[in-house]
């Protein structure tokens, strides 16, 4: 099966940390890789940010990319790129007409109006990834939204047009009825974690004190590092890592100055930029870790910590409340205060059973819910509902697959 990922602002290459770089590229390489496990033909299309990048990439994970001419060949963030989806668009149209995909995935609003616009003409279906609806964004956001202002207008065009939409969590498919798109045309495949990377077993983080709380994630506010670092004035013994890169060194300066405001900035320690191969040594060093956005769409870093037989305590928003069962695998907190997330961790920092007996939990879940082959596979079943006369096989025979695996 030929499979066109679009994927406009998030390349499966880019080094992540940066203010664009984070869970879609994750989400875009690991699905793109697992599909190419499968033996099927994996195109995905990003934006050519770079002049030095060859305009087409094999990668070692089996799937092609290829950089569309769409813009200054520099790195913009994404809020900027919509001027340029017309160029998209048109280069998709053309690249379709010699190499026609049997369907197009495509990822974030702008991928989708990019890819509906170039697929109309072939007639190919389009399936569809949010990733974050411009409603979810612009309510938690506000003023602070840079989202173009049509963005949730727009939203509603192509998830009427799209073939399918593929929903990261339940809480998406709520806020997709709200926006009139039928249940019937939806499907929730979350984001998945790679079960080989992120593994209980492996070297260690070295680590001082009696106790590590670690979270990671992009330093933006919305992820909520001030509301774990508060809530470590009601936590002594107690250690805070926060593994993460940022845009510019505002926000890395707010923390600071709130660390030092709380009297705990002897305990907080910002590593900046992880590599990615390097962060299970981090999720394993520690005790519990934190996940405190004001809004979360994939729950990426829980699933990760659950992979490396780590409690969760996370906000109670969005795709965590599908990841995290709380009480099993750790504790959801709502609202993410910083008295409510010190009163959740403090039972797992004096119970090392508990500790274990959710991390165990947590690592079940992980590895028998969320690996991305099983991902890919209920992602192939979609295509299956947007194009039942072109997938129909292909997903056939990778359901026998999966049985002669199992």
């Amino acid at each position: 099966m030929k499979i066109a990922m679009v994927s406009d602002h998030a390349s499966p290459l880019a080094q992540l940390g940066g203010v664009d770089a984070g869970g879609q590229n994750v989400h875009v390489a690991e699905l793109s890789a697992a599909c190419a496990r499968r033996g099927h033909d994996v195109t995905v299309y990003t934006r050519w940010d770079n002049p030095a990048d060859e305009r087409e990439v094999r990668t070692a994970a089996g799937y092609r990319v290829v950089h569309v001419p769409a813009g200054p060949p520099k790195p913009l963030a994404k809020d900027q790129i919509l001027p340029y989806l017309g160029e998209f668009g048109t280069f998709l149209q053309r690249h379709w007409a010699v190499e026609k995909p049997d369907i197009v995935h495509a990822h974030f609003w702008m991928s989708g109006l990019a890819a509906e616009l170039a697929a109309r003409t072939h007639s190919i279906p389009v399936v569809l990834t949010f990733h974050i609806l411009g409603t979810v964004q612009r309510r938690y956001q506000g003023l602070v939204d840079a989202s173009p202002r049509a963005r949730v207008r727009f939203e509603r065009l192509i998830a009427a047009r799209a073939a399918h939409i593929l929903a990261t969590s339940a809480d998406e498919i709520v806020e997709l009825n709200r926006m009139g798109v039928p249940r019937i045309r939806t499907s929730i495949v979350p984001c998945g974690v790679d079960l080989s990377t992120f593994t209980p077993e492996g070297p260690t983080a070295e680590r001082g004190r009696p106790h590590r709380l670690l979270a990671v994630g992009r330093l933006v506010p919305h992820n909520g590092f001030d509301t774990s670092i508060k809530a470590l004035q009601e936590l002594p013994d107690t250690e805070l890592v926060i593994a993460g890169g940022a845009a510019d060194d505002s926000e890395r300066g707010r923390l600071r100055q709130i660390a030092v405001d709380y009297g705990v900035q002897e305990r907080v320690r910002l590593l900046g930029p992880v590599a990615r191969a390097q962060l299970p040594r981090w999720y394993r060093s520690a005790d519990v870790v934190l996940c405190t956005p004001s809004y979360e769409p994939f729950g990426m870093v829980p699933l990760e910590a659950m992979a490396c037989r780590k409690p969760v305590v996370a906000t109670a928003v969005g795709g965590m409340l599908d990841t995290v069962i709380d009480g099993v695998t750790g504790r959801l907190v709502a609202p993410p205060e910083p008295i409510a997330v010190a009163r959740a961790v403090r039972p797992l920092l004096d119970d090392a059973t508990l500790r274990d007996t959710w991390g165990a939990a947590g690592y079940r879940r992980a590895a028998g819910r969320y690996g991305w082959d099983r991902i890919a596979m209920e992602t192939l079943t979609a295509y299956h509902e947007a194009a039942p006369t072109r997938a129909g096989d292909v997903v056939s025979s990778a359901k026998e697959q999966e049985s002669a695996m199992s």
